[in-house]
């Protein structure tokens, strides 16, 4: 399970340290071109550090269905069609699971079935399912028990009174900043400075954060909570991320491929972002969240906890981020009969348990950070959705 020898390049989309000799993609992902950009999150385990997920023997199968889709839809007054939104928004892959099976699989960009891609926030799902199995093993008292009891240097923080629940939900109430063009936002600085001996950076960065709101009250998108709710998995549990998922989901499942995840450069798995895996280990996911949180006949989710992770926590006044998300659970995106694993430039895994469906998305998006791309890709989603159940 150890990590790699390579130059962290990913931990932060801010950063700006050099790939290794040789690599000829820019450092800083925001910066990269749509052509680095689909080289570039096929190969994040060649350009950070980075820990394997190992799978175990079997692979769980994903029988393609009799019947196959291929949706057409209009958007902004214009006909579209799948080869049509796959080149214009540049997606590297797309699935779609009816009941277990394949209704849809097409790749682009070079990917292939047997690559990995870079899952970005997706990542933060992840973290949120090994929170409900450290909850089911007991690694964890609830989701209210306090941040401190697991990270003790939050002690007389901001996050002093800060719930399990609450760090999930992003509604801590703890200032944060998530703007990545800004180099002094939060979000660019949290594990970059402000060391403490003896002391994880992100812990030492945010045990010292303001206060903002009462916890419980806001939501508030922060990276750097998810990050620390990785440390507060791993301390709970005593195993890095990457070995407690291989051991509850990865082994146990059937995942078809290793996955690996970045590690910061103190080398613990980073809770926000990081994994890179299969397209169809990806849709595995959310298979296994329809599964009702099970794998290989044991209950790896406590059920009710699945339940509360999977509907609104903290409800949104207006669709945030630019898609049509009606509210948060823990580090998943709720829609109105839906609920989404997102990660920035077009990762995603979307989960309809009334209907059996699941759709997992890769893309390397013209422009990453526009609202008009994820908007495109939630009519895309509707489209494929639509025509898996008709």
């Amino acid at each position: 399970m150890g990590s790699t020898e390579k130059s962290p390049t990913a931990n932060s989309p801010c950063g700006s340290e050099p790939l290794p000799p040789g690599v000829k993609v820019d450092s800083v992902y925001l910066r990269w071109m749509p052509e680095q950009r689909a080289v570039g999150y096929r190969n994040m385990n060649k350009l950070d550090a980075t820990r394997i997920v190992r799978r175990g023997v079997n692979s769980r199968a994903l029988p393609v269905a009799t019947r196959q889709i291929s949706p057409r839809w209009t958007w902004h007054d214009e006909a579209m069609d799948l080869d049509r939104y796959m080149t214009s928004m540049r997606t590297a892959g797309v699935v779609v699971l009816k009941d277990g099976e394949i209704l849809l699989e097409r790749y682009g960009l070079g990917h292939t079935e047997n690559d990995s891609w870079y899952a970005f926030s997706v990542t933060k799902s992840v973290t949120a399912i090994l929170a409900g199995a450290a909850i089911r093993d007991r690694y964890i008292k609830s989701m209210d028990a306090p941040v401190r009891d697991y990270i003790p240097e939050m002690k007389g923080s901001a996050y002093d009174e800060v719930t399990v629940r609450q760090l999930f939900t992003m509604t801590s109430g703890v200032k944060w900043n998530e703007d990545y063009f800004d180099p002094n936002s939060d979000v660019c600085r949290a594990g970059q400075c402000c060391y403490e001996a003896g002391i994880n950076p992100i812990v030492a960065y945010m045990r010292h954060l303001p206060r903002a709101a009462e916890p419980g009250t806001k939501h508030n998108y922060s990276t750097g909570e998810s990050d620390l709710a990785g440390i507060l998995v791993s301390n709970a549990t005593g195993k890095s991320m990457s070995e407690y998922l291989s051991e509850k989901l990865w082994q146990p499942y059937g995942m078809e491929k290793d996955a690996d995840w970045v590690v910061d450069r103190f080398g613990r798995d980073r809770g926000g972002t990081g994994l890179s895996m299969t397209l169809r280990d990806y849709a595995r996911i959310g298979q296994f969240m329809l599964d009702g949180g099970k794998a290989d006949g044991a209950q790896v989710l406590p059920a009710d906890w699945l339940t509360d992770a999977t509907k609104v926590q903290a409800s949104f006044p207006a669709p945030q981020r630019g898609h049509g998300a009606v509210g948060y659970g823990y580090f998943w995106w709720i829609y109105k009969n839906a609920y989404a694993a997102l990660g920035s430039d077009g990762q995603a895994i979307f989960v309809y348990p009334q209907d059996k469906v699941v759709i997992a998305v890769n893309s390397a998006w013209p422009a990453p950070t526009t609202p008009e791309a994820p908007q495109a890709r939630d009519g895309f989603v509707h489209a494929l959705y639509a025509a898996a159940v008709s």
